[in-house]
């Protein structure tokens, strides 16, 4: 059943989120970690909250079927592309950075992995998120932006570590702001989610692991606030895949 609007501000402006939603929220993870099918989608399962998973393939198919059963849930899987290519700043990345990609080569990132995920789960990707945030490839005067390739293949491309919800009304659903997840409390996250609430935006939280040591996970207490308070009706936050709420973004866009 479609999704009716009704209008809300947005920054001195007006968008027209679902009758009785006054902003929206989407939980995104990177990488198709373990501790994602161990820890996280029990969490989500039990608050019926529907997650986006951006899957890189060796650890997707470390968990095959778990991420087949995901699927199956109802979650959404996204595209990272292939090889995850970052800047040769980071050590994990020399091997393939993105200082020496060319458009055409990102271009068969993006492609190959939509092929793996098809071939492996049977869903095709309609969004998109940047590895490491970063829009660009090659160096010096040869740098270019790949945000337009994503735009092409993508309803959706989220960066990551932004400063701010993402707004409807003035952003660009190509380069969605992404915000981090990854050991943010409890308290963090309720104001997140009021500041999103007031502005009427849209809040793309990015994680990585779930209820593991390290700084690159997100708190499993957390989470469980976060599908709380999201699913309480009378905060009117619309909760949802990253793809579902780009399509009504989108389709807003266009009305």
């Amino acid at each position: 059943m479609a999704l009716q609007p009704t209008a809300y501000p947005m920054n001195s402006e007006s968008f027209a989120w679902p009758v009785g939603k006054r902003a929206a929220l989407s939980l995104t993870f990177d990488d198709a970690r373990v501790s994602q099918v161990d820890r996280g989608l029990p969490v989500l399962n039990q608050h019926q909250v529907k997650a986006t998973f951006y899957v890189s393939p060796a650890g997707m198919l470390e968990r095959h079927e778990a991420w087949n059963q995901a699927v199956a849930d109802g979650h959404e899987i996204g595209n990272h592309t292939l090889n995850h290519p970052c800047s040769g700043n980071f050590g994990f990345a020399r091997s393939r950075p993105l200082e020496d990609y060319t458009l055409d080569a990102m271009e068969r990132e993006l492609t190959g992995a939509t092929e793996f995920i098809e071939r492996e789960l049977s869903v095709r990707p309609t969004t998109f998120a940047y590895p490491c945030g970063q829009t660009f490839v090659g160096r010096g005067d040869r740098v270019q932006s790949y945000v337009p390739l994503v735009a092409r293949h993508f309803t959706m491309g989220r960066v990551y570590r932004s400063e701010a919800p993402f707004s409807p009304v003035h952003g660009d659903l190509a380069q969605a702001f992404g915000i981090h997840f990854d050991g943010t409390t409890i308290s963090t996250a309720r104001a997140w989610m009021e500041r999103t609430i007031s502005e009427g935006g849209w809040l793309i939280l990015a994680g990585h692991e779930v209820g593991a040591p390290g700084p690159m996970s997100v708190d499993s207490d957390t989470l469980r606030f976060v599908c709380e308070f999201a699913s309480d009706p009378g905060n009117g936050l619309w909760i949802d895949t990253a793809a579902d709420v780009a399509a009504y973004v989108g389709d807003q866009a266009r009305a």
